[in-house]
């Protein structure tokens, strides 16, 4: 069915994702409504407890040019260059993320974010309503109902297709599952995360190097603090749900504060609340959610969170979410009806989210378990070496996923290949002086092809 000319693209969700596809439809002059269930966060604040600082990489600062907001943006950012390993009984070690500064992450609040987002949607036309979830959803009929969190009054309207970029507990998704099931699992990781914090210096300084993402590994389990524009850090403490430690037995502010002197000696001189926001702040849930279908012909559609919600530790959740966005309205525009779009959509991007998902996963054990492993960091200095003998056919996966645009599971797969090839030649060594290089790059010759950089189309 071809959409109706005086119809607009109805939205559900006004979060990060929900805000971007927004003011990409509405730059394009298409008539677009959101609806958001929460409040107004430039006007009442935003929720505490739950953030889990952001990274922008490549493809989130591409989706953000696409939008004109990249500039913007980045006078928020703050420059990460590695991850800033805090290693029991040895002093901080940064392990660079790329060649040089060329090859970066940025932090960003997620409220900043999701603000700037709104105000640009609302510039490009886009019309938000706040304070409204979606109760009903009548896709025989194209009839929705929105209901208000505080007043409980109902708003009924008709549309031609319902996009879904409200997160990960999906009301949208929960609607279309009704009507024709998704295949929906989800799979929730045995760990939790709490929100703390590193204040500012008194002078509005930074307590420990700024330009780094802070990690402490303990093997089962990690800290990571992101820094802020204004001096602070964001710090997320990860356990399991069980054991010792864990949540269970790390339940009141005077537990963790003993967990901190005993574990994590030099982050808690850094965090004078760390006892009230351990009590204050909740258990935050990590888990992977996949469908096997994203869409209802030409009805609904869902994206970001709603469609592939992944654990948060490659940093690649919002930067996906942005890489949907760009690809959902590229593909509106090229196609004369939702159906052909939607279905194209998924057939491009569910591959892609699958392979980041698993890459994710992958990386919680690195950063809490391997980082400061004399066999991960070896392996480290023999990618460098052998990025730079074969530039075209050796490019390490974070470089991929972070700094490129290629698709995430040519990147998986690839990396899959080296990761092999790299264990193999350390095998049993202990030094880079003890890896005969000269195979290695002969194995890599053989085994992996000329990158040739795949860009999503802009």
């Amino acid at each position: 069915m071809n959409p109706s000319p005086d119809r607009p693209l109805t939205l559900v969700g006004g979060g990060l994702a929900g805000a971007l596809m927004a003011t990409l439809l509405a730059r394009r002059g298409r008539r677009v409504e959101v609806y958001e269930r929460r409040p107004d966060p430039r006007v009442h604040g935003t929720e505490t407890g739950r953030s889990i600082n952001l990274a922008l990489a490549e493809r989130g600062l591409h989706a953000l040019g696409q939008a004109g907001l990249r500039e913007r943006v980045m006078e928020r950012a703050v420059m990460m260059r590695g991850r800033m390993v805090h290693a029991e009984g040895q002093p901080p070690a940064l392990h660079r993320y790329g060649r040089d500064d060329s090859e970066v992450i940025w932090s960003v609040s997620r409220a900043t974010l999701n603000m700037l987002l709104l105000d640009a949607a609302e510039r490009a036309g886009a019309r938000i309503h706040f304070d409204r979830r979606l109760v009903e959803a009548d896709f025989a009929r194209r009839h929705a109902v929105f209901e208000g969190i505080n007043d409980r009054a109902r708003i009924g309207l008709d549309f031609d297709t319902l996009i879904g970029a409200d997160g990960a507990g999906s009301a949208l998704r929960r609607a279309m599952d009704a009507v024709a099931p998704l295949g929906q699992r989800a799979e929730l990781l045995d760990h939790g995360y709490k929100e703390l914090e590193i204040p500012p210096t008194e002078d509005g300084g930074f307590r420990i190097e700024p330009h780094a993402l802070h990690i402490w590994p303990r093997g089962g389990y990690m800290c990571i603090a992101l820094p802020n524009a204004e001096g602070s850090f964001t710090v997320t403490l990860f356990l399991p749900n069980r054991g010792d430690p864990s949540f269970a037995s790390v339940v009141t502010g005077g537990e963790a504060r003993a967990l901190f002197a005993r574990d994590f000696p030099d982050a808690l001189p850094l965090m004078p609340d760390l006892a009230e926001h351990f009590a204050l702040h909740p258990v935050g849930t990590l888990g992977t959610l996949y469908l096997d279908r994203w869409h209802l012909d030409g009805r609904a559609v869902l994206l970001g969170d709603a469609a592939h919600a992944m654990v948060p530790f490659h940093g690649q959740g919002m930067n996906c979410a942005f890489e949907d966005c760009v690809a959902l309205d590229r593909l509106l525009a090229e196609h004369g009806d939702h159906e052909t779009a939607f279905a194209a959509f998924a057939a491009e991007r569910a591959p892609n989210a699958a392979a980041i998902q698993a890459m994710a996963l992958e990386n919680y054990v690195e950063m809490r378990d391997r980082v400061d492993d004399a066999d991960y960091l070896l392996q480290r200095e023999l990618a460098a070496a052998l990025a730079a003998r074969q530039p075209a056919r050796f490019v390490p996966r974070y470089t991929m996923v972070t700094f490129m645009r290629v698709p995430y599971a040519v990147a998986y797969a690839r990396g899959q290949v080296q990761a092999a090839l790299l264990a193999e030649a350390t095998a049993g060594k202990a030094t880079l002086a003890e890896v005969d290089i000269d195979a290695a790059e002969r194995a890599v010759l053989e085994r992996l092809a000329p990158l040739d950089e795949v860009a999503e189309p802009a």
